[in-house]
């Protein structure tokens, strides 16, 4: 296995769990999690490593699978915009994540994730799963696709796609192309966690199914 490199921004949690993933599957890979201001693209891209961005602060000229796809999150009023004229799907905030596990096969749809906030602290905290009726749930499969197969062609990896709700429909926020912070609510909860699942996305391992535990 080749050197495996986390590229992350202000958000450790997340890259730290990507890193527990890969070291659960592969123990003998050597990982290292470098971030983005003491990035040198350049050298990276000439050392074959596996590149695995968990923010979207990366640097243009960085050469890694989903680069296009990066650049479309990045840009949240232009990603709206598209959705709403090429999907006819409503735009706005949302507090809701439906995680995409989108294999070489076609994508997987996890249960989706909803954010609380502690009534004493104020702290944020996400939980797992969020049961949704089918006809939410049927809204939010047809706009995944559109979005990520359809509009981006996107390549395999774990996405989370925030959502909201408007009257009887289900609206579009924003798209993340890799496990961020809700995605540490799958941990323990699903089998494979979604940091499972978008090492073996990138690295071309199959996916078969994946189940709610507790």
């Amino acid at each position: 296995m080749s050197e495996v490199l986390i590229l992350t921004g202000d958000e450790q949690k997340v890259a730290a769990s990507l890193l527990e993933a890969i070291a659960r599957s592969h123990p003998l890979t050597q990982v290292n999690i470098c971030g983005i201001s003491a990035l040198n693209s350049g050298a990276i891209a000439s050392a074959g490593a596996i590149v695995c961005p968990m923010t979207l602060d990366v640097p243009s000229d960085l050469v890694f699978p989903g680069q296009d796809v990066f650049r479309f999150c990045r840009n949240v009023s232009a990603a709206r915009d598209r959705v709403a004229e090429e999907l006819l799907f409503p735009v706005g905030e949302g507090s809701f994540w439906l995680p995409v596990v989108l294999t070489a096969k076609g994508p997987l749809y996890a249960e989706a994730i909803a954010a609380e906030s502690d009534k004493l602290s104020g702290e944020l905290s996400y939980r797992q799963p969020l049961h949704l009726s089918d006809v939410w749930r049927q809204q939010l499969y047809q706009l995944a696709f559109g979005l990520l197969v359809d509009i981006l062609n996107a390549p395999p990896a774990t996405y989370l796609m925030q959502f909201g709700f408007v009257g009887e429909r289900i609206l579009f926020d924003r798209l993340w192309p890799f496990p961020a912070a809700p995605a540490i609510a799958s941990v323990g909860v699903q089998v494979p966690d979604l940091f499972i699942c978008h090492w073996n996305c990138l690295t071309n391992q199959p996916i078969y199914d994946m189940q709610i535990t507790s």
